[in-house]
């Protein structure tokens, strides 16, 4: 029988088997002020023990009679080298039906297995305790060497450093550069976070005026007046580059770039979600007093860029976004999270679920002539919550360009993957699983330029042309509906 009492609510052990790590449980339960029995069959184990002032006596934990030494004990701790007299223990303890708490001490990944099928609580292997800590001492170890370097290339800037982010750029990188920024100025540098393109999405722009984030326009700066030149969360997945740059000193991202950067200091993390996770280990590592808006940033960018933790997170982000929390301000998150919906907005949405073509659980919408493009990736958002919808594409006309933005939660589908293959040879694919976008020039589909004599001409062609191509790409058959 498995006790339902936790470790923290306990305060009596009896630890069996006491070498040198059974010793050094003792000592540190002592130390907390429990009450702790150790039985162990080597006599003058226990002598040594006893000279330290700990409870210990002579007892074999292979004999029958161990259930009887232990009883009253809220946990036993078997801990001994002989794998086999641990097995041989935890089996004479559960067929006692003792409701003790049982930690076992294994040797590998078989004998672990054995003991838990023996009726063990918790097995520890010392192997790969050990290999784990190793692991931690040798990431703190490098983020340490690295923030040596980082502040090493920052320190060389004579006047100011640029932070570069990726077109259109969204909150992690937003968020990564003003850490960088943060930094830079506890190092009495000053820093510029540069854009390319548009920030989109009223989410992104309620982001940045909420948190007073001061960016500057690329074709409004001349990059010959920076000393340093920072890439952070530049290169985007599914995207084609953004503008190349001739000098790089500094490169922070957490996607590998399309083409090799030869910066002086680098630190590419394919294995973690969000660039923003990267640059709060950095604050860690330079003890910085991050400021309530930057803090906030950071977490949001984090969970922007995971869906709320929803999509690839990594125990990276998760304990990043554990250290940020208690120095953001959530107020200003729940604002940022929840943006007013424009009129436009509204527009698209009507428009969007009267044009809803629905097949299955996968919806396509044609949004018709538009004036905010980034009306279509809220309205995406919106059709999802429709009941038995997983995956929705909203796209419209804008100038001379379609847009579509596409939304899913269907685990099976990658819509990033899947716009790629619809519209790649003829546009611009990026995104992610859950969510992408695309931009295709229209006179692909339809030959014929836009003018008020053939809109409705235009829209038919449209419509017809990305329909077929995306449903395709989804592998999705049967009839349409209005969903109706």
């Amino acid at each position: 029988m498995s006790s339902v009492v936790t470790m923290a609510s306990m305060s009596s052990y009896a630890i069996l088997g006491c070498g040198s790590v059974g010793h050094a449980v003792a000592e540190e339960l002592v130390e907390e002020g429990k009450d702790v029995l150790i039985l162990d069959k080597d006599e003058g184990r226990v002598e040594a023990l006893r000279d330290q002032d700990l409870n210990a006596r002579v007892a074999d934990i292979q004999d029958p009679s161990i259930a009887e030494d232990v009883a009253g004990r809220d946990a036993v701790l078997i801990l001994s080298s002989e794998v086999e007299a641990n097995k041989t223990a935890v089996e004479t303890l559960r067929e006692a039906e003792t409701d003790h708490f049982i930690v076992a001490r294994a040797s590998d990944p078989v004998s672990a297995d054995e003991l838990a099928e023996r009726g063990a609580d918790v097995v520890i292997n010392p192997s790969a305790v050990i290999a784990d800590s190793a692991l931690r001492s040798l990431e703190t170890g490098e983020l340490e060497h690295r923030a040596k370097q980082l502040s090493e290339v920052i320190d060389a800037t004579g006047d100011q450093l640029a932070i570069l982010i990726h077109r259109g750029p969204d909150p992690d990188s937003i968020a990564s550069a003003a850490a960088l920024q943060a930094i830079a100025d506890h190092r009495g540098i000053d820093a510029d976070i540069i854009y390319e393109g548009e920030i989109g999405h009223h989410e992104n722009r309620a982001f940045v005026n909420l948190l007073g984030i001061d960016l500057l326009a690329r074709d409004e700066t001349n990059l010959d007046e920076y000393d340093t030149i920072a890439i952070v969360d530049y290169s985007k997945s599914g995207d084609p580059e953004a503008t190349p740059l001739e000098s790089v000193d500094i490169l922070i991202d957490h996607h590998e770039p399309e083409t090799e950067i030869d910066a002086s200091f680098s630190d590419v993390r394919p294995n973690v979600s969000a660039t923003s996770t990267i640059l709060t280990k950095y604050v860690q590592e330079f003890d910085l007093n991050l400021s309530q808006e930057v803090a906030t940033a950071l977490l949001y960018g984090i969970r922007a860029e995971t869906l709320d933790f929803k999509r690839d997170t990594t125990p990276a982000d998760l304990t990043a976004a554990a250290y940020l929390y208690p120095f953001a301000d959530h107020d200003t998150l729940e604002q940022v999270e929840s943006p007013s919906m424009s009129p436009e907005t509204l527009d698209v949405l009507a428009e969007a679920i009267r044009n809803r073509d629905v097949r299955g659980s996968h919806l396509v919408s044609n949004a018709g002539f538009i004036r905010d493009r980034e009306a279509l990736a809220q309205a995406a958002q919106q059709l999802l919550n429709l009941e038995g919808i997983t995956t929705t594409a909203v796209f419209g006309i804008v100038d001379e360009t379609i847009y579509l933005a596409a939304r899913s939660k269907d685990i099976r589908m990658n819509i990033g993957n899947v716009l790629s293959d619809a519209f790649s040879d003829i546009g611009e694919a990026a995104g992610h699983s859950t969510d992408a976008s695309v931009e295709i020039p229209l006179g692909i589909f339809t030959g014929i330029e836009s003018s008020e004599d053939n809109r409705e001409l235009l829209l038919s062609l449209t419509e017809e042309a990305v329909k077929t191509k995306l449903f395709e790409a989804m592998g999705v058959e049967g009839d349409s509906s209005n969903g109706s």
